[in-house]
């Protein structure tokens, strides 16, 4: 098994009166992690994905969860996105069970965000768990080991299961991809046209690390604008995709409003277009590349608690910085080649006006940039 880095994190929180939340997407470890820190417990459990304990919990009072708890003295519940109201049975717990720890677990934001904003406000610690980060890789299996599979881990990504049954990767992913991605989003966003949802998805899996428009998804897409930003809104809080914003203070010629979109795991985005040939036969070698040290950098900034904010530069005359981070008051630029010896020239206008440090991340430095 996999050692976190969420887990250091989450063990300190332990007994602090507050119930400990992870999210982030199925598949992804958040049970295994938090029932590796209640082995040798004795906890009370409530799976959301069992019809029976959501008939018992989604219409609570005190004194039926009196009854469910017992004398337990720690409560988890699992997929808690899955039971209706779930947010005021929590609320009931963290206030009138004072000696209860409260574990919660849940695989999108789509239901949580709603249910638990307000009844929890004050009364949570929220971390999000995200697929295997490559710090927690190199750490599981060396670094040589590591080192070898780089070009494995741009194909097929990080998700648990697929590290865990090499050879099989393709079979696992596509499960992921039916299961996960398509079932559970539908289900829980209502989406009325399947069709249009996986077209979308496909096309922005074609467009990572390039700009995307909603005006010209509509109109490949052939749906208006409006849908496309909800899907696309769908997508990121179902953690298929996350935004990455445009960098814009006052330089004239900067593009202000636009966004990029990169996939969590590049396994999952592989899988969308069914794309898995090596890299040698690869035309998107760059833009694969880019997603796993833009997908690792935000897994580092997230365990990390980082403040860092992270962005893309460009300026209407097409100069261009692919990823800039924001923190403490310094602006870092980074230009990533997969080649070390592509040369890379940074634009003046950005070093000079916002006296920004520079850096070049490619093949042979890379893991400064994924461990920080």
């Amino acid at each position: 098994m996999f050692k976190r880095t969420l887990s250091e994190i989450v063990r300190r929180k332990v007994n602090t009166g507050k119930a400990i939340m992870i999210i982030g997407p199925r598949q992804v470890g958040k049970t295994t992690l938090i029932l590796e820190e209640l082995k040798g417990k004795d906890f009370q459990f409530f799976d959301g994905d069992d019809p029976s304990v959501r008939r018992l919990l989604n219409e609570p009072n005190t004194e039926r969860i009196r009854d469910l708890i017992g004398n337990s003295k720690i409560v988890f519940v699992d997929e808690a996105q899955r039971i209706k109201g779930i947010g005021l049975t929590l609320k009931i717990i963290t206030d009138q069970f004072k000696d209860v720890q409260l574990w919660v677990s849940g695989s999108s934001s789509f239901t949580l965000s709603h249910e638990l904003s307000e009844p929890l406000t004050g009364r949570k610690w929220q971390y999000e768990l995200l697929p295997i980060s490559w710090e927690e890789f190199e750490d599981h299996i060396g670094y040589l080991k590591a080192e070898q599979q780089l070009e494995n881990r741009l194909l097929y990504g990080f998700y648990p299961d697929v590290l865990n049954h090499p050879g099989e990767e393709r079979e696992i992913l596509k499960n992921l991809v039916d299961s996960y991605l398509y079932r559970d989003i539908l289900s829980y966003a209502e989406i009325r046209k399947p069709e249009v949802l996986d077209k979308l998805v496909q096309a922005l899996a074609l467009q990572i690390g390039s700009e995307v428009k909603y005006n010209e998804l509509a109109q490949l897409i052939e749906v208006d604008k409006n849908t496309i930003k909800r899907y696309i809104d769908i997508l990121e809080k179902g953690y298929v995709i996350f935004k990455l914003g445009s960098f814009s203070r006052n330089l004239r010629n900067e593009i202000k409003s636009n966004q990029k979109i990169y996939f969590y795991d590049n396994g999952i985005r592989n899988m969308v277009i069914g794309n898995f040939n090596d890299l040698s036969l690869r035309q998107d070698k760059g833009s694969l590349w880019e997603n796993f040290l833009i997908s690792e950098r935000l897994k580092q900034n997230n365990y990390k608690m980082s403040l860092a904010r992270s962005y893309f530069w460009r300026t209407h005359q097409q100069q261009e910085i692919d990823y800039v981070e924001e923190k403490e008051g310094q602006i870092l630029g980074f230009e990533f080649k997969w080649n070390p010896k592509k040369k890379v020239s940074f634009p003046k206008s950005f070093l000079e006006k916002y006296k920004a440090t520079k850096k070049i991340i490619n093949r042979e430095n890379f893991r400064e940039f994924v461990k920080i």
